[in-house]
């Protein structure tokens, strides 16, 4: 059984007011591409499908096209829905859907049943488990002892009595501790969102999605990373599709196919004189790529911005490293939108009251975010 791990297509997004829809456009199509080479039976799409919960009719149109093109070459597919999606949306027409081979997550009821495919070892069984909040496995269990979100997976996987002698794959959507992030994910509730790798033990391979840096956490458990680098922090890293290959029962191998962008997300450093200089771009992709550019001039460039997009059509940033950059950062506070909200309550009860909230109080503020974050 061989298939292919993807996640967090985060289609629609936006990064610094500049459309990344024709990049994502290219990047669905070398994945299809990559489907007529390697002939998978699966294609598996571990949550945030799309960047907001009401996604935008051209990231729509996008998905669309992209199960389109994937069914009529009698791929089957498993998607789920990921934090940035809504399980409403995402759901709708399912059901419909099976026929074409396209199994979309339902939203989460505690009955999460297998989708079975065959192959010359017998049968594979593909558990869809969307992104979920203690919250939401409580209300289909109110009797279990959920405080975490470990205690939540933990509770939603033993609820779907998996028989762990067949071939079993879990694709799911959460924050595994340990996993390395990257600055374009979003900020955890004070770390609670943290689930133990030991919930998935058992499993041929989870497929996960919510980190955009592909990496292995336990030995059968994997991000994929996103097809696209959607912040500078992922500059530096090589993005692919993940090939799974299941033979019988503890035996898979797994491997990476690159994906080459439409544009490169590049950081360049220098003095505007030097990066302005025909030898230093001529030859290179640089001006079409987008670019952060980092001017190390002691004196401001006027109009700096302006004159480099003349050069570097999509200059995304620009920042300046020089002695006044450097001593006006020395005491810089961090940025509030990186901030957890729990760790933004807590600073301000501890300058109300002088002390630091109790264990007590912080689970009455986790719980009551996580409501919160339910309803918006």
């Amino acid at each position: 059984m061989k298939f292919f791990h993807l996640s967090d297509l985060h289609l629609g997004k936006r990064m610094n007011e500049y459309s990344l829809a024709e990049d994502q456009a290219h990047i669905l199509n070398e994945i299809i591409k990559l489907a007529d080479t390697e002939s998978p039976d699966a294609v598996v799409i571990a949550g945030d499908i799309y960047d907001k919960s009401q996604p935008s009719a051209e990231a729509v149109r996008l998905f669309d096209e992209f199960l389109c093109a994937l069914s009529s070459r009698k791929i089957q597919i498993f998607a789920i829905s990921g934090n940035h999606d809504s399980p409403e949306r995402v759901a709708f027409g399912g059901r419909l859907m099976t026929s074409s081979g396209v199994y979309l997550s339902p939203v989460y009821d505690g009955n999460v049943q297998p989708i079975k495919l065959e192959d010359m070892h017998g049968s594979v069984n593909f558990y869809l488990l969307p992104f979920i909040r203690p919250i939401n496995v409580r209300c289909c269990f109110p009797d279990a002892k959920i405080e975490s979100y470990t205690d939540a997976l933990r509770v939603a996987i033993a609820e779907m009595q998996v028989d762990m002698n067949e071939r079993n794959v879990l694709i799911t959507h959460q924050f595994v501790t340990g996993a390395e992030r990257s600055d374009s994910e979003d900020v955890s509730v004070g770390g609670s969102d943290n689930v133990d790798a030991a919930v998935f033990d058992g499993f041929d391979y989870v497929a996960l999605g919510h980190i955009h840096r592909p990496q292995n956490v336990g030995e059968h458990a994997r991000y994929c990373g996103t097809p696209l680098k959607y912040s500078f922090s992922e500059a530096n890293q090589e993005k692919s599709v993940t090939v799974v290959e299941l033979a019988d029962k503890g035996n898979s191998s797994i491997r990476t196919i690159p994906l080459k962008p439409l544009r490169e997300l590049v950081e360049l450093r220098g003095s505007y004189d030097e990066l302005t200089l025909r030898d230093f771009y001529t030859g290179t992709s640089y001006q079409e790529d987008f670019v952060h550019i980092t001017l190390t001039d002691e004196q401001d460039i006027p109009d700096a911005i302006g004159k480099l997009r003349t050069i570097y059509h999509n200059l995304m940033k620009l920042d300046y490293d020089n002695i006044r950059t450097r001593s006006s950062n020395s005491d810089v506070l961090v940025p509030l939108e990186s901030r957890s909200p729990l760790g933004l309550f807590d600073d301000f009860y501890t300058a109300q009251n002088g002390q630091p909230m109790s264990d007590e109080q912080r689970g009455f503020m986790l719980e009551l975010i996580e409501k919160i974050w339910e309803v918006r």
